[in-house]
């Protein structure tokens, strides 16, 4: 079954993808924060699941994002059947923007690719923390 990750922002929504095995994330780009556009790409893409990731400080309370991307959720699974799962994305756009400041990724070009290589970043954790289950119980 393949998952779509989402990293919800205030202005765009970063998407990712996994692959049938649930083995590795793949960055698909991002649409204009608007939840049955998200759909039609999970639809689109066979995702029988989407990963949402949670933004929190890194003390672990809620923050006006948090709150944001709750709404976002609970809207989503709203008009959904498919499952929800929230994932803790704390660090994940840090960690994005690291990645393409090392990259030499020019500013302007890093506000369109953040939001995209951050739902990456989320959706691979995810895999590799249930690929540790599985293995651990296996």
């Amino acid at each position: 079954m393949r998952i779509l990750g989402v990293d919800h922002g205030r202005q765009r929504i970063g998407l990712a993808i996994s692959d049938e095995t649930g083995t590795v994330a793949q960055s698909i780009g991002y649409v204009r924060a608007n939840i049955s556009e998200v759909i039609r790409v999970a639809t689109e893409r066979g995702a029988g699941k989407f990963i949402v990731g949670l933004p929190r400080r890194l003390d672990g309370t809620a923050s006006e994002q948090t709150e944001n991307t709750q709404a976002f959720i609970a809207a989503l699974e709203r008009a959904t059947a498919l499952p929800v799962e929230r994932w803790d994305e704390r660090l994940t756009t840090a960690q994005a923007t690291r990645v393409l400041i090392e990259g030499n990724v020019r500013r302007k070009d890093r506000k369109e690719k953040v939001d995209q290589l951050a739902a990456q970043l989320l959706l691979q954790n995810y895999l590799d923390a249930h690929a540790l289950k599985i293995t651990d119980e296996g």
